[in-house]
């Protein structure tokens, strides 16, 4: 391949195969991939602003039938540890968050099969009525299908239901590596590759603002991430032109402690920090048609976020009030409001407050 004129195209936004991603990935130095990508970063965003946002992440309970061999969070229905979060424990923790001055929950749990629309049906319309101005960044494409599964219902029909109750915003979760041969392995009971992405496009066709996400650095292979990458550009592609699509891109090494991938299989996290910002890097060469790629600083530390803000990323994702589920397999890093903001600071850049559809915010 021609490495010179593929960069040229790189640098042009165009949309390069698998096998020319493949190429870039593999020939070229990371210093020279992160030019590439810090390139195309401001011809997004000329200025040198990097974005963050004030949330909460609550969990709606942790009984989960998907059986996900990296998790240590979820539990069994009939498990002692099984616990469902009523509206008083909700209102406590959106009380902390508004004194923080945060306005979004991001509310996540798992797939519990007693849980069917009208839970969170119910669950949204509650929150709604008590905190009309709090964002809902809720479920995931897993909990859609799994919910239309046990419904019978379209994924159209299921997400409407969602809207109309109170839901804003659908995150990227579940997505681990967009391939079945990976995702049979580890997530067997999990969405499909074609289901997640079919949730997604429907989601599009409904104005809902999403995000897709990548969890890394287990059995995938090189050629299988950059696919997954490609998967999210081609469905962004699909889009309605009017519609928000995926506004951000989330990728984040599986963090291996005490999972069953590593207690059974010895499988451990080997992304070291130049490959997470190889990966950073990659993503926005790969990805040109999604605007905003966010390091994940709760994974990989302070530091190596920072450097991936010089290779293409421009986000540095929430202060994190609460984080039960990547935390207890090894994410310990910590950052209030200040931190995050000194932080971004101390890379070279503006820190700039956002809220999930990246509209700039006081503060």
């Amino acid at each position: 391949m021609n490495t010179s004129q593929l960069i040229n195209n790189a640098l042009s936004r165009e949309f390069l195969t698998l096998e020319e991603g493949l190429h870039l990935y593999s020939a070229l130095s990371l210093p020279e991939l992160m030019a590439i990508a810090n390139n195309i970063r401001f011809q997004l965003h000329p200025e040198p602003k990097v974005t963050w946002i004030i949330d909460r992440n609550v969990n709606y309970t942790n009984v989960c039938s998907s059986g996900c061999q990296f998790c240590n969070f979820y539990r069994s229905v009939n498990s002692k540890e099984a616990y469902i979060t009523n509206i008083d424990e909700y209102k406590c923790k959106i009380d902390e968050m508004l004194k923080l001055g945060g306005d979004q929950l991001l509310l996540q749990g798992g797939m519990h099969p007693r849980l069917g629309l009208q839970f969170y049906v119910d669950l949204f319309s509650s929150l709604k009525q008590h905190y009309p101005g709090v964002k809902l960044h809720a479920l995931g494409p897993p909990e859609i299908v799994h919910i239309s599964k046990l419904e019978n219902i379209s994924y159209e029909a299921c997400l409407k239901a969602l809207i109309e109750s109170g839901l804003d915003s659908l995150p990227g979760a579940g997505a681990e590596i967009l391939s079945d041969n990976v995702r049979s392995k580890i997530s067997k009971n999990k969405c499909t590759v074609g289901e997640w992405l079919d949730v997604m496009r429907q989601a599009h066709k409904l104005n809902l603002v999403t995000s897709a996400t990548m969890m890394f650095g287990h059995i995938e292979t090189i050629a299988e991430r950059l696919q997954h990458l490609i998967y999210i550009r081609d469905v962004q592609k699909e889009k309605p032109e009017n519609s928000p699509g995926f506004v951000s891109f989330i990728p984040w090494p599986f963090q291996d402690k005490d999972t069953v991938l590593l207690k059974q299989y010895g499988i451990k996290n080997k992304v070291t920090a130049a490959e997470y910002i190889r990966m950073i890097a990659i993503s926005r060469i790969l990805l040109p048609n999604i605007p905003n790629i966010q390091a994940s600083w709760l994974t990989v530390g302070a530091t190596t976020g920072q450097i991936c803000l010089h290779a293409g990323a421009n986000d540095f994702g929430s202060i994190m009030i609460e984080e039960n589920v990547v935390s207890v397999a090894g994410a310990d890093y910590k950052f209030d409001a200040n931190g995050i903001q000194k932080a971004i600071t101390e890379a070279g850049f503006q820190p700039q407050r956002r809220n999930q559809r990246f509209e700039e915010v006081e503060g």
